[in-house]
């Protein structure tokens, strides 16, 4: 996998790893020198061609990658291209033998040193599906012309096609991602949906008053918003929808974190005259349960493009495990399991009036009944999403592509 801890948002990484090796499996993992999300090599590491660690009893072998994450698509391909290549030719050598390779997508370069993995230790794929390609390039941009769109949808599709292919199974962390893959021709026996968990350290915390006036989060009714600000989030629509309530003294929205779109955000928050809006700068990744629990609602914004409506963006298992009130405003799978657990509200994305009115009703409800919403989503998230409900489907996965992998090899 490209993307593992330090970095935020690796939850299929190291807390799987563990959670396979207490279960009495070996677990070796080929991941990248951490670089993101703001694409700078992470202190304490350097780029080199190779490097072993152990995090928490799990060995980590480490192959260089151009460390980058703007909005530049040539930057881009370069960042995906060398760490497949480093991954190939360094890495699938080097990590040693294999029952079964696991591999995780975004991105689906990642599939190249997989099938090298797969062919050089005769190993099967577990193939699990994080972010749905061609989509996720073509509705992003960075690709700028009609053609370049056309050309990047018809060869990434076909790519994809061929890695589902010569998968033994393929996971996914929605029912509309299942969809998607059996609209291509995947065998829907072959799909399964697994859910997304969230780190362990994200759990229901009481406010922490000193730290929320350090990072100015001092409003009466704060509506929070962690992540990556960038053009499938379309955090511009929050500060305009802020702007128009304004008047609302006490309700107060926070973005916290970074991306290729901050700046451009800002300027629209001033130029609209957000004065509502508190931006915080990236904290670390151990902080963010503390900053969650500052929120009174916990917001999740996508861009309404058809294929994100397919998706369930990880800040949503966050949320529900940080037992806060969510706002979704999305489409699809993800506002579903919100209106489902009981967990929070939903309402139509990238539309600044409708975020608006909505922050305002929550606003209006007595505390009770938003804090009866924290612990419904908290109580749903353990009982389907968690990494013990999630890991145990995988652990089956694993297992039986093992089982398939040796009467293949007694085949041969």
């Amino acid at each position: 996998m490209i993307s593992f801890d330090p970095e935020p948002g690796a939850q299929h990484g190291l807390p799987l790893a563990r959670w396979l090796m207490e279960r009495g499996h070996r677990v070796k993992v080929l991941t990248s020198f951490p670089q993101y999300p703001a694409g700078k090599t992470y202190p304490g590491y350097r780029q080199r061609s190779f490097f072993r660690e152990v995090m928490q009893g799990v060995p980590v072998l480490r192959v260089p990658i151009y460390p980058s994450h703007d909005t530049s698509a040539l930057r881009r391909i370069a960042t995906y291209g060398s760490f497949a290549a480093s991954a190939t030719f360094i890495g699938a050598p080097l990590v040693g033998p294999a029952d079964v390779v696991f591999l995780y997508d975004p991105p689906p370069t990642t599939g190249v040193p997989a099938l090298a993995l797969s062919l050089l230790r005769r190993a099967p794929v577990v193939h699990h599906i994080a972010d749905m390609w061609p989509e996720t390039v073509t509705e992003s941009g960075m690709l700028r012309s009609e053609l370049a769109r056309s050309v990047a949808h018809a060869s990434i599709g076909a790519y994809c096609k061929m890695l589902y292919s010569h998968a033994q199974h393929v996971s996914v962390l929605s029912p509309g991602f299942k969809r998607l893959l059996v609209e291509r021709g995947v065998p829907a026996q072959k799909v399964s949906v697994i859910y997304n968990w969230a780190d362990d350290a994200f759990r229901p915390l009481p406010k922490d008053a000193e730290y929320a006036r350090a990072l100015g989060v001092q409003g009466g009714f704060n509506v929070l918003y962690a992540g990556n600000v960038g053009p499938l989030q379309n955090i511009e629509v929050v500060v305009r929808a802020a702007a128009l309530i304004k008047s609302h003294s006490d309700i107060q929205v926070h973005v916290v974190g970074t991306g290729p779109l901050l700046d451009r955000v800002k300027a629209v928050a001033k130029e609209v005259g957000a004065v509502n809006v508190n931006f915080v700068p990236r904290q670390p990744f151990g902080d963010m349960p503390r900053i969650q629990a500052l929120a009174d609602v916990l917001l999740v914004h996508l861009k309404d493009v058809p294929f994100l409506r397919a998706t369930i963006p990880s800040k949503t298992q966050v949320s529900m495990a940080c037992g806060r009130a969510v706002l979704m405003a999305a489409r699809g799978d993800a506002p579903d399991l919100i209106l489902r657990a009981g967990a929070g509200s939903a309402c139509e994305p990238d539309n600044p009036n409708a975020l608006a009115a909505e922050m305002l009703r929550l606003h209006s409800l007595p505390r009770p009944e938003l804090e009866a919403m924290g612990r419904n989503g908290r109580r749903y998230y353990e009982d389907h999403l968690s990494l013990d409900a999630s890991a145990r489907a995988m652990e089956s996965l694993f297992c039986e592509a093992a089982r398939s992998g040796r009467r293949a090899g007694k085949l041969a």
